[in-house]
């Protein structure tokens, strides 16, 4: 999805903003490097009366992880065999399938995918561990992923999250402006806000804009106070249409589409407090700045 929006953007006179995404302060996400011959432990709880649950692992294809997990019962399952396909196992209550992916044509990396299915109505609840070793290690970056969105029991999670890399796709794409939330009200920014990370190929996000208790129509008729990246990405996605407006439809500058509206967002982007180095993984540039953006404008 990634490559096919970054391909849309390079479509003259087109400007994609996306939202980073609202995870960065939930306990969904972690992330470790692993090195040749180590072994690290992941710890993950499961609530009660959870009744489903997947996990996501990636990496590179290129490492090699051996990995095997252990219930909450002490119980080890065996050392996954790394082939493609799908592998069954049977822990206490809890059935797990689980899958290992191939690289794409426009990625070099590998999902790991665990499916946590019920043997009852449940499942087996407690903390879950799973255990990577480092087998033949180029890179050794791995991130894990449950889902988002608080469709997860609130006592389930990892035990040690990790903020950075809590951007959502397609927020990730290369070409998009990708937009954080702050508070504009308390001029500070929102923990919840999707994050980058120095181990990404390319900064993100671009900025921040307004996504705490904004006015907002709702359904129905009427209006209602919200919050997300969602609601902080219309500033930007309105704020680039104006731009565009006055160079495209009033001639002054033709070209003003695409990664050069990105570049000028960035230009006018505002400090925060709390912030010394830009950009950063939470707020990028900095906070949505129109007036600033474009020096001839």
């Amino acid at each position: 999805m990634e490559t096919y929006i970054s391909n849309v953007v390079n479509v003259g006179r087109s400007v994609i903003c996306v939202g980073s995404g609202n995870n960065g302060n939930d306990r969904i996400h972690t992330a470790g490097q692993l090195r040749q011959g180590q072994t690290e432990t992941i710890e993950m709880s499961i609530g009660t009366y959870e009744t489903t649950l997947n996990l996501q692992l990636w990496k590179a294809y290129a490492d090699e992880i051996e990995i095997s997990i252990e219930t909450p019962s002490g119980e080890r399952l065996p050392t996954l065999s790394e082939k493609i396909g799908t592998q069954r196992y049977r822990a206490g209550e809890t059935n797990l399938l689980i899958y290992y992916g191939k690289p794409g044509p426009f990625q070099v990396t590998q999902e790991i995918y665990f499916d946590f299915i019920p043997v009852g109505t449940y499942l087996t609840s407690g903390i879950w561990k799973i255990h990577l070793q480092g087998k033949r290690i180029r890179e050794g970056n791995y991130n894990l992923w449950l889902p988002g969105g608080n469709v997860l029991n609130p006592v389930t999670g990892f035990y040690r999250p990790v903020a950075s890399e809590t951007l959502t796709i397609p927020s990730t794409a290369a070409k998009v402006i990708t937009v954080g939330a702050y508070d504009s009200r308390l001029n500070a920014y929102a923990d919840f806000s999707g994050r980058g990370g120095e181990r990404l190929s390319y900064p993100k996000p671009d900025l921040v804009a307004p996504g705490v208790n904004i006015t907002a129509p709702v359904p129905g008729g009427g209006y209602a106070n919200v919050t997300g990246t969602s609601f902080a990405t219309p500033f930007v996605t309105g704020s680039a249409a104006l731009m565009m407006e006055w160079g495209i439809v009033r001639r002054n500058d033709p070209f003003l589409w695409g990664e050069k509206v990105k570049a000028y967002l960035r230009r006018g982007a505002q400090p925060l407090p709390g912030f010394e180095k830009y950009p950063n993984e939470s707020v990028g540039w900095g906070t949505l700045c129109t007036a600033q953006s474009i020096p001839y404008m």
